[in-house]
């Protein structure tokens, strides 16, 4: 049948991801009436309104049949006819459980770049062989204690101590205030704690560490020390020092003696100098927070083509937001390096199920109401969007949060969705650069590496400029391709990596920390 002549082509304003989709993703808002001409000739005339990200139906998807995206069900019909906008209306969240692999599953290892032929960046090579893209003085509170006065002495100490000019190899002093310890269990809340701190002090983006405490807190000094003996200390000889408030004389005194203790500091750590390392020795964090419809189709693999590229030159790639892989978690399953690493996929996601259950909540709760504005209608559709994330490459293994994984190449680690959680985690797993995509527009940082913000779509982009570094909604307008916007992406990741250029986030001094409690949940 000939389509109208006033039907456009669908790739104009909409984009069909997979072939087998029953569904396009509308790149701007479009009214009830549009005619759309199919690549088969065919045409669909909407019969409501579409607003960006959102979905329309390019055939009839009678009740019960899937509702399908990325060639993937992302839901089930209560009856959707042809020009149909999607919605919760008329789309159930209900997606198969699919957990079948074989026994015989195995991924061949990536094809790894010659060592000869490396991307390189600057770094700050430490006395263990590990690489810093960041040098700073870290001031670590146990407990929420001592927040008040590791914060001032970092605050205080950048506008009095610390200076560019004279400190040229110090990338500041910071603190990592938090609301934990103390009144807490033993257990793994305790240890996760312990951890996170600890490798937050032994990171290569640190270059000195004040470690603080009140004195009669559980998590003090004493136990802080004990912890660190047991895991061998910290791995470089990096400059250590122990500042207790009680002992000292109280928060002013606490903060006098800080102050003189970073000044110590500071010309230590301004001895390390920046050279040039491949980039095997980087490993990447990658994010996605306030997203929409578009970070599945453009920011999200166009990160993971970065990924990719990273992993080929032998470095390594962590995903995190386990909530985030519910409803496509086979998928991420089935490209682990055998069956017995698959099988852990699925257990991290189904012990994070169990934890979110016993605090009354699902996964289905996860997407918030900017997602679901954005396009983002249930989890599973984000979910298979987040993926992208983590690019092509096998999965090597799976790591707890905040622990650096056993081995190089991509890795998963346990943690949850909310942002400022979930980034300290990847930066305790060892995260040295991490980057956020973000289609709503989000601005978080961290205390010790650079988050670099990637958006989905250009418009975003335009709005929140100061606050995002790279623009991904081209591939949304055709300007660019994925693997175009991926190699940028690769790119602007080692030219931050070498400070050539500061993230947004850092610019804007955005140091957010807190770190996640597992409540006594273990895996």
């Amino acid at each position: 049948m000939p389509h109208p002549p006033s039907a456009r082509p669908l790739a104009d304003f909409a984009v069909l991801v997979s072939p087998a989709d029953n569904v396009a993703v509308a790149k701007q808002a479009l009214a009830g009436g549009e005619q759309v001409v199919l690549a088969d000739g065919e045409f669909v005339t909407l019969r409501g309104p579409v607003e960006p990200g959102h979905r329309f139906a390019l055939r009839a998807i009678p009740t019960g049949d899937f509702v399908l995206q990325y060639g993937q069900p992302i839901g089930t019909s209560r009856g959707i006819s042809k020009g149909d906008p999607v919605l919760p209306a008329n789309m159930d969240n209900a997606v198969p459980l699919v957990r079948e692999l074989p026994a015989s599953l195995h991924n061949p290892a990536p094809v790894l770049v010659p060592k000869a032929l490396r991307a390189t960046c600057r770094g700050f090579v430490r006395p263990d062989g590990r690489v810093g893209t960041r040098n700073f003085v870290l001031i670590v509170p146990t407990s929420m204690c001592a927040s008040h006065e590791a914060l001032q002495i970092a605050t205080l100490a950048e506008f009095t101590r610390y200076r560019r000019e004279a400190f040229p190899n110090v990338d500041g002093v910071v603190a990592l205030p938090h609301n934990k310890g103390c009144g807490c269990s033993d257990g793994s809340n305790l240890e996760l704690m312990l951890r996170t701190l600890a490798n937050y002090a032994d990171h290569p983006n640190v270059g000195a560490v004040l470690f603080m405490d009140l004195g009669c807190e559980k998590t003090n000094l004493t136990l802080l020390e004990r912890f660190l003996k047991r895991r061998g200390g910290l791995s470089t000889d990096k400059p250590v020092a122990w500042l207790g408030i009680q002992e000292v004389g109280g928060t002013q005194a606490a903060i006098e003696r800080g102050l003189q203790l970073v000044d110590d500091m500071l010309a230590l750590a301004n001895r390390a100098t920046r050279s040039v390392v491949s980039v095997e020795h980087l490993t990447l964090g990658v994010k996605c927070g306030g997203s929409d419809g578009f970070s599945g189709l453009s920011a999200n693999p166009a990160l993971g083509h970065a990924a990719d590229l990273l992993i080929q030159n032998g470095g390594t790639v962590l995903i995190t937001e386990i909530p985030e892989f519910c409803g496509g978690e086979h998928l991420f399953a089935a490209r682990a390096k055998d069956l017995a690493t698959a099988q852990q996929v699925f257990e991290y996601v189904d012990w994070y199920k169990t934890y979110a259950a016993k605090f009354g909540t699902r996964l289905d709760d996860n997407p918030s109401p900017g997602n679901v504005k954005g396009g983002l209608l249930n989890i599973t559709i984000k979910s298979l969007g987040a993926m992208a994330k983590a690019g092509t490459t096998r999965v090597e293994g799976c790591t707890p949060y905040a622990q650096p994984p056993a081995s190089r190449g991509l890795h998963l680690m346990q943690g949850p969705g909310y942002d400022q959680e979930s980034t300290p985690g990847l930066v305790g797993a060892g995260a040295q650069v991490v980057v956020f995509t973000t289609g709503r527009g989000t601005t978080i940082g961290n205390a010790i590496a650079p988050v670099i913000k990637l958006a989905s779509n250009t418009p975003v982009f335009e709005r929140l400029r100061q606050d995002l570094d790279l623009d991904a909604g081209t591939i949304i307008t055709g300007k660019e391709s994925i693997t175009e916007v991926g190699a940028r992406v690769f790119e602007h990741v080692c030219r931050v990596a070498s400070g050539d250029v500061l993230a947004r986030a850092e610019q804007h001094k955005h140091r957010e920390f807190q770190f996640w409690a597992e409540q006594s949940v273990s895996l």
